[in-house]
């Protein structure tokens, strides 16, 4: 599964969901990379609007 996860205060990386932490936090693998951080909101999918 693809998942995007930040790494800092403004990076970001998305690749394939490796695991879990205890603490929250996804393991993504990039190429031959493996990065750990915070899992990214999913944003809202639907947006409505009545006019």
């Amino acid at each position: 599964m693809l998942r995007t996860i930040t790494i800092g205060s403004c990076v970001s990386v998305q690749g394939i969901l490796v695991g879990q932490l205890s603490d929250g936090k996804l393991m993504v693998r990039v190429d031959e990379k493996t990065f750990v951080g915070l899992p990214v909101a999913p944003a809202n999918s639907a947006v409505m609007c009545n006019t």
